[in-house]
This record gives structure tokens, C-alpha cells and sequence, in this order.
């Protein structure tokens, strides 16, 4: 079992920035050769792809935020990032990571991840 906890949201001014962190705990000496996914939900809305990033760290980012966001990990720390600058108020969501299957393939798709967090609150006001 690999447990996840995010951290690092909050309320941002648009054009700002956060730095999501997403810890890895449990089984750790597999993370660093499964996937992760960030993914969000904002109200009313389903939940969409991000961004995410393989366990030899070739990255993936939906087009809504190329260019603005950045995904990364450290695997001696057990820890994903989503770096998010110029945050617009259309990225106001609950993000959530996502770590797949051991040696796993790299994905959009929701259900191909096999533990999730529970999310971190991102508001950007205008």
C-alpha cells in the first residue's frame, strides 16, 4: 500500500504562483517506478488530467496548462511537485495526486492510478 498526502494550496491572486507537494508513504520502495498523476476538480465539474510525470521523469501536461505548469519528483524523497505559475481563476480546483501501478505506463486516464490523495485546495481570485 502507498499512502499520499498533498500539500502546499491555498488562495493566490491570478498571475501568481504555488508549489503543490504530493508525499509518498507505506511502500515506498516502489515509488520511484510508478507514474504519478496530478489531476483536479473543480465544483460542479468532472475530474481532469494535469499533468504526469514517468518513473524515468518524460512528462506529460494537458494542454490547458502547457506552458504554466510544471511536474516533478524526487524519488530519495518520496515526493512529487506540481510547480503552477501564472495561475488563472479557471485553475481554481481541488487537486489531487496519483501514483499507478509499479513499472506502469504513464497516463491521462484516471483509471490506470491506483492510489490517490485527498486533494489540496487551489483558489486564484481575479
Amino acid at each position: 500500500q502507498v499512502q499520499l498526502v498533498e500539500s502546499g494550496g491555498g488562495l493566490v491572486q491570478a498571475g501568481g504562483s504555488l508549489r503543490l507537494s504530493c508525499v509518498a508513504s507505506g511502500r515506498t520502495s516502489t515509488f520511484s517506478s510508478r507514474p504519478m498523476g496530478w489531476f483536479r476538480q473543480a465544483p460542479g465539474k468532472e475530474r481532469e488530467f494535469v499533468a504526469s510525470i514517468s518513473r524515468d521523469r518524460t512528462t506529460y501536461y494537458a494542454d490547458s496548462v502547457k506552458g504554466r505548469f510544471t511536474v516533478s519528483r524526487d524519488s530519495a524523497k518520496n515526493t512529487g511537485y506540481l510547480q503552477m505559475n501564472s495561475l488563472k481563476p479557471e485553475d481554481t480546483a481541488v487537486y489531487f495526486c496519483a501514483a499507478g501501478p509499479v513499472l506502469g505506463p504513464t497516463t491521462q486516464y484516471e483509471y490506470r492510478y491506483d492510489y490517490w490523495g485527498q486533494g489540496t485546495q487551489v483558489t486564484v481570485s481575479s
